[in-house]
């Protein structure tokens, strides 16, 4: 039964829908998905080289279906005189034996919360966050995935990992939603060291909420000269109103030798809808964000870190010599502690009202491209206007002023240097995230980079900011590129990367169930 609250929002609604027809004050969007494939989304926004002026490109509203038949034919066109490949044809090498082979399965029902109640949800081999999987830079990384019950089925996602296109795992762009009894495998080459998690891209915006998630550590092939003594891993997640620390309300302690000298790297996991702070009384570095090592990063001290949705952090700190121990809050609820054994925790530490910056943050050092003149240009502009969806009416997201599905889609072609301008015209933070790749940042509003190499996977672009980053179009696939506050994704943030000539066979909201946010 609706609460008072959705009621309320519904005649709000409603009657802005009433008032905007009646006055012709708004220009409306009426879209019917039914089934739908990528391939027939908005075309591609132009992004013709830096000075192009390209960017703003796009066509008339989709009325019915959001099918333009146009643009899906140039987008999944030849290259070259070739013939086009599909994104199941995007596979890590066949022949290859895997180094680390892992099997995961998941369930729909209760999630237990220890130190906390219990909640309906998903697990991963019996909880949530499933098993960590660890493995080596350089090895092949193979997860049989099944699915024992969870009804609208599931897949997983390597956020933050490019993998192959084939395993990204979008229901209804890179695969079908392995339906229950169902088994999906997975395979890709571990190429960059670093934290990363995996979660479900089918009805995302629910199967991570309620746990369908968990981390993977990729582990340099070399140790370097600085590696940490001892290497923790701190996920976050809310289960229910509960904040958790490694599925736990309750904090972490890492107990270390009396007397000894020991470095503790502590990878933060955000994987909540919202931004996570970091922060601590004792100085400490951040010695990596989103699995990219910064370069000869400085203490911080009086600062905070902040994590955007689906981010992550690596925090380098020295445990104390002293007997005392050391507190690093995480997610503003849970702790990090680190001490000796017996130490008691120190109390907590006021969070500081001053943020670190990324954008100066360590030593700079030269990127491996050059992005002064880049192959394709961009505009990314998010807004927002009434709009119905599908017959649901409300206040959807834009870009570059167009509604879900008529969203420009971004084409490239493998090789290219791509600079896309990100601007937040709307009222919310939005933790953008482009899958299959990592960006660098290049400026927020106007302001270079000076610092070490900024690269993402995710990106906070708070209300009125805008950010130019850069990346190399070197992973062939369809990648999303979305709101990683999930819900914002279900209401339009989402659009796509296309590399000329690539084709997809999978559908949404089809007969295989296909919902990918």
């Amino acid at each position: 039964m609706p609460s008072r609250r959705d009621l309320l929002r519904c005649a709000v609604v409603g009657v802005a829908v009433t008032t905007a027809l009646g006055a012709g004050a708004l220009a409306w969007s009426s879209t019917l998905l039914g089934e739908y494939s990528v391939m027939e989304m908005g075309e591609s926004a132009g992004g013709g080289g830096a000075h192009s002026g390209a960017g703003h490109g796009g066509h008339g509203g989709h009325e019915a279906s959001g099918a333009s038949e146009q643009g899906a034919a140039e987008a999944s066109g030849a290259v070259g005189g070739t013939g086009a490949v599909s994104v199941t044809d995007l596979t890590a090498d066949p022949d290859r034996p895997a180094d680390v082979r892992v099997e995961l399965v998941a369930r729909q029902g209760t999630v237990d919360v220890p130190g906390g109640r219990s909640v309906e949800g998903y697990t991963v081999n019996g909880t949530s966050p499933g098993p960590e999987i660890r493995a080596r830079q350089g090895d092949l990384v193979e997860v049989t995935f099944i699915n024992e019950s969870v009804s609208a089925g599931a897949t997983l996602h390597w956020h933050g990992i490019d993998v192959p296109n084939a395993a990204d795992g979008v229901a209804g762009i890179t695969q079908d939603a392995v339906p229950v009894g169902g088994r999906h495998v997975y395979r890709f080459e571990a190429t960059d060291a670093g934290t990363y998690w995996y979660h479900s891209h089918q009805v995302s915006h629910e199967q991570v909420l309620r746990g369908l998630l968990g981390a993977i550590v990729i582990e340099p092939a070399t140790a370097p000269p600085d590696a940490a003594d001892i290497d923790v891993t701190a996920l976050l997640h809310v289960y229910g109103g509960q904040h958790t620390l490694n599925g736990a309300v309750a904090d972490e302690h890492v107990d270390v030798s009396p007397g000894a000298t020991v470095r503790v790297r502590v990878r933060v996991i955000n994987t909540d809808q919202g931004t996570a702070a970091v922060w601590s009384a004792t100085p400490f570095r951040v010695v990596a964000i989103d699995g990219h090592e910064v370069n000869e990063p400085p203490d911080v001290d009086g600062r905070r870190v902040l994590i955007p949705a689906g981010g992550r952090a690596d925090v380098s700190v020295q445990a104390p010599t002293d007997g005392d121990a050391v507190r690093l809050r995480v997610g503003g609820a849970r702790s990090v502690v680190i001490g000796e054994p017996w130490a008691s925790a120190p109390p907590d530490p006021r969070q500081p009202s001053t943020t670190l910056d990324l954008l100066a943050y360590g030593t700079p050092m030269p990127l491996s491209f050059d992005a002064s003149d880049p192959d394709r240009s961009y505009d990314y502009v998010i807004a927002r206007r009434f709009g119905i969806i599908d017959g649901r009416p409300g206040n959807f997201w834009t870009i570059n002023g167009r509604m879900f599905p008529d969203v420009p889609m971004f084409g490239v072609t493998e090789g290219d240097v791509v600079v896309m301008h990100l601007r937040n015209d709307s009222g919310d933070v939005h933790p953008m995230h482009l899958h299959g790749h990592h960006v660098v940042v290049l400026s927020r509003d106007g302001v270079g980079a000076s610092g070490s190499p900024w690269v993402v996977d995710s990106l906070d672009v708070h209300p009125g900011e805008s950010y130019d980053i850069a990346f190399v179009a070197d992973n062939p696939g369809i990648w999303s590129d979305h709101c990683h506050t999930l819900p914002h994704a279900v209401d339009g943030l989402v659009a796509h990367v296309m590399y000329d000539g690539v084709t997809t066979p999978f559908t949404i909201n089809g007969d295989a169930g296909n919902q990918p946010e």
